[in-house]
């Protein structure tokens, strides 16, 4: 785990957004085999061989997570952010429930490829 990425997290302000970006943290490492980290353009990047994977964002209200290599993937309506076909990007709100089962195969899958 890179300690760059650590500080990150812990130095979210709202207790809540620490807790899902650490569970989204543990899902993408248990999720892709080999996946390296780094802090890249002030954000926790995830790479799998050199390639983007997936990324947490925080704002004021939410959490973003972005998952890459996801044009083949099979999406369900009404989770994910209308975007471009190659990532999909779900914003987390605070007290709404957050299906980290649905991420883990999902990013198993985009993963996979890459």
């Amino acid at each position: 785990m890179n300690e760059q990425v650590t500080d990150f997290i812990n130095s979210v302000k709202q207790p809540w957004q620490i807790e899902i970006c650490n569970k989204l943290r543990q899902l993408i490492h248990e999720s892709i085999p080999e996946v390296q980290e780094r802090l890249q353009y002030g954000k926790p990047h995830f790479l799998k061989n050199g390639k983007y994977a997936a990324v947490i964002t925080t704002a004021k209200g939410w959490v973003t997570f972005t998952i890459f290599n996801a044009e083949e993937l099979e999406v369900p309506e009404g989770v994910f952010e209308p975007g471009k076909p190659e990532r999909i990007t779900a914003k987390l709100l605070e007290g709404k429930p957050v299906n980290f089962e649905l991420f883990a195969e999902l990013l198993s899958q985009a993963s996979a490829g890459l």
